[in-house]
């Protein structure tokens, strides 16, 4: 067959010098037919080896013979044409380029033909390499039959009924060599888990070990290791990455996690003949939590081991050229693993006290030692340092760490309970730091030297105020507000000695205290505060208590070093009316719920008309003694914890409204009897006699007696209440008297239209009575 394919060639290149286009388009259409007749052929034979699945080794390679040969002839005569022919295209260059388009066409059937060729060809390597257990050439060999198989389906108007076929062949053939590549990658990588794989307790993870049988070459002239051969193998095929995935979390959640978390555990390798074996051991006494060192040198071991056995394998990577295992190790778990580190092992050695900073020196450079072990081995790269640009940024860590630890204790102190107080006293000593000398005086002295040079001369007295100017009064305030205080002065001393960035946060930080306080404790405790007298009254000292000090709190650290602070206007005293705000708020509001109370019960004293009724009496008589009760049982509750002066206000507020009310109500009355007059004296007596018992601010009975002498002091209507009483028991006269035409102390209290209703209602209508309201203008 070969031989006729070469005979007519020949005919068809005698005609060098001229050339009968008709004798040439014969033989180029029989030579169209042959290429259709042999690609029939062709797809007959792979159509029944990938298909149907007979045996055809012998007509396959017949068939490839004359492919090839079939190709060398059309490649000839196709010069020919080019070469020869272009001279007549003048006189034919139609029908030559028709004939020329045919053989563009079935050079292109024949391509076809040569990529079905190519495919068989890189199948059948494949299969010899698998069976030989070479599995980088066979890897190779297909990968080749899927390139050649990818041409064939971009080869438009060539959509061949086999290419379906050949797919699922490539597709089978895959399938089989990952699965040896997994089976052998299960040989030289064993795990051995806890029956409780999710479990990460100590007991459960010292169970876990790893065995590697990957025995390295004892000589050069060795063979390629089978954990190499493995390696590139499912790198050319890429299914490394899937694969290198999967180890990367076991190492991490069975071996280098553990390290990191349980202090306890270190690392215990195994060498043996066929196997390496890396296991845990358990120190019977370990401290809580390691030191950075301790954790990064057994990290390290880990990584030192691996890398003696199984990362140091370089691996031709698609894509990325010549990488080892290392690398691509490193580059699927480093981050989860730094993050550990950072979380669980550098977060907790930041020191708590900027005193210990220098001693972080000692992590920073075992941080620096422990990345540049892992470069060396190939595990980081150059340009990754995010482990240790963390170690060397302590002094904000250190920051934010101490800021996080104040703000939480101020927060555990601001939601504690109220009621649980310590007495202040304007010479008690509080708990607090010994602040240094600010300057020893530089600031003052300068100051001073100012003024002379100005010209300026202070001619004041030189005796200083007392020792008690300004101070807080006595009272009780809620010890976990006298800690937070103390925690702020801690705090604003520790700034002065650390750096300018973390002064200047932690600064930052005692105002985010205070105004923290100004958000939880009224939303925390509101239930309580609206509730209880007695906590309403504490918040309202905790607050002063705190504004108190706030009114001096940066002034006190802005010259006490070289800080940053000594340049600023470090200062909280624009938080001071807030505070005092919010003290005041409070204890009104609980003011107002007992203002109410009073009216709420005075109300039942029908307002105080016909006491002639005993029921009525009765009535005005109960709501008289439950007020004073009230008053009575505010008076314990705030004694010896309100501020006197604010105590006295207060109780002087409350039974100034309960007099009010009763002299309102009365002077309304459009009559009242003889009877009615001397009841309602009664009643008021009681008011004037038990109400200055309220006044009880001291814990010391003898010594509230000052406080109870000065009732009219503290309670507006307390003289008016007492006119009102004269008034009750005086006749016509006696009320002009008390008058003295607009002058005297009667007038001092009512009005003289009060004054003519009172009389109106306590006298009959006489000509006494007319002359007398005569006289009240």
């Amino acid at each position: 067959m070969a031989a006729r394919e070469g005979s007519l060639v020949a005919a068809v290149l005698e005609h060098s010098g001229r050339l009968d286009k008709e004798h040439l388009g014969a033989r180029v259409g029989r030579l169209s037919r042959r290429v259709e007749e042999l690609k029939g052929e062709v797809c007959t034979m792979i159509n029944k080896k990938y298909v149907e699945f007979l045996p055809g080794m012998r007509g396959a390679e017949d068939l490839v013979a004359q492919v090839e040969g079939l190709t060398n002839n059309i490649d000839q005569l196709k010069g020919h044409i080019e070469n020869e022919v272009q001279r007549d295209l003048n006189v034919a260059g139609a029908e030559f380029t028709e004939l020329k388009q045919q053989l563009e066409r079935d050079t292109l059937v024949l391509s076809v033909l040569k990529k079905l060729q190519e495919f068989d060809t890189a199948v059948k390597e494949f299969q010899s390499a698998l069976q030989e257990e070479q599995y980088v050439t066979a890897a190779q060999q297909l990968e080749k039959a899927r390139s050649s198989l990818r041409v064939l389906e971009s080869r438009k108007g060539f959509e061949l009924k086999i290419l379906k076929a050949l797919g699922k062949e490539l597709i089978v053939q895959t399938q089989n060599i990952i699965y040896h590549l997994w089976q052998e990658w299960q040989k030289l990588i064993v795990w051995k888990l806890p029956p409780s794989k999710g479990s990460s307790s100590l007991e459960a993870v010292v169970l876990s070990e790893l065995h590697l049988h990957t025995v390295p070459p004892q000589d050069k002239d060795t063979a390629v290791p089978p954990v190499a051969a493995v390696l590139q193998a499912l790198a050319v095929l890429g299914e490394l990455h899937y694969k290198l995935k999967d180890f990367g979390h076991f190492l991490l959640q069975y071996i280098l996690k553990p390290l990191i978390l349980h202090p306890s555990l270190e690392p215990v390798s195994e060498e043996q003949p066929d196997v390496f074996i890396l296991r845990f051991g358990s120190q019977e006494l370990a401290l809580d939590e390691a030191s950075p060192m301790e954790v990064f040198d057994k990290i390290k071991l880990v990584f030192e081991v691996l890398h003696k056995y199984l990362l140091n394998v370089p691996l031709e990577q698609p894509g990325k050229g010549k990488v080892t295992l290392a690398e691509l190790l490193g580059e699927l778990i480093w981050e989860e693993l730094s993050d550990c580190l950072i979380h669980n092992c550098l977060v907790k050695s930041i020191p708590t006290n900027s005193s210990k900073l220098e001693q972080y020196k000692e992590v920073i450079q075992s941080t620096e030692e422990f990345e540049k072990a892992l470069k060396k081995m190939q595990f980081l790269k150059e340009d990754t340092t995010a482990l240790l640009k963390y170690a060397c940024n302590v002094n904000s860590h250190f920051a934010n760490k101490k800021c996080q630890d104040v703000i939480m204790a101020a927060r555990n102190l601001m939601t504690s309970e109220i009621h649980n107080t310590v007495k202040i006293t304007p010479d008690s000593s509080v708990a607090l730091p010994e602040l240094p000398d600010p300057g020893s005086g530089d600031h003052l002295k300068m100051h001073r030297a100012s003024n002379l040079h100005s010209g300026v001369v202070n001619l004041g007295s030189e005796r200083r105020l007392s020792p008690l100017t300004l101070s807080l009064p006595t009272c009780h305030i809620s010890s976990s507000v006298q800690q937070l205080v103390e925690l702020a002065y801690h705090t604003l001393l520790e700034a002065t000695a650390s750096t300018d960035l973390c002064c200047l946060q932690l600064f930052s930080c005692v105002r985010d205290i205070f105004q923290l306080f100004c958000e939880v404790v009224p939303t925390y405790h509101r239930e309580n505060l609206q509730k209880l007298p007695q906590l309403a009254a504490i918040h309202h000292n905790n607050c002063m208590y705190i504004a108190h000090h706030l009114l001096t709190l940066g002034h006190q650290f802005r010259y006490s070093s070289a800080s940053v602070l000594s340049s600023m206007a470090v200062t909280f005293v624009d938080l001071v009316p807030g505070f005092r705000r919010l003290g005041v708020e409070c204890f009104l509001a609980q003011m107002r719920v007992q203002k109410g109370e009073i009216l709420e019960r005075l109300s039942s004293a029908r307002n105080f008309s016909n006491m002639d009724d005993e029921e009525n009496y009765r009535a005005a008589n109960k709501a008289i003694k439950q007020v004073l009760h009230q008053l009575r049982r505010l008076g314990m509750v705030w004694q010896d914890v309100l501020p006197v002066n604010v105590y006295c206000k207060a109780m002087g507020t409350l039974l100034n409204t309960a007099l009010a009310e009763i002299v309102t109500r009365i002077v309304a009355l459009e009559d009242i009897s003889a009877e009615d007059a001397d009841r309602l004296y009664s009643l008021c007596r009681i008011m004037v006699e038990e109400g200055p018992q309220v006044f009880s601010p001291l814990l010391e009975e003898d010594k509230n007696k000052k406080y109870q002498e000065e009732v009219p002091v503290y309670v507006q209507k307390w003289m008016t209440f007492k006119e009102l009483m004269i008034v009750l028991q005086a006749n016509l006269q006696e009320i002009v008297d008390q008058w003295a035409d607009g002058k005297g102390p009667l007038a001092k209290e009512f009005s003289a239209a009060e004054v003519k209703s009172l009389i109106r209602a306590l006298f009959q209508n006489t000509e006494r009575r007319a002359a007398a309201l005569a006289k009240i203008k």
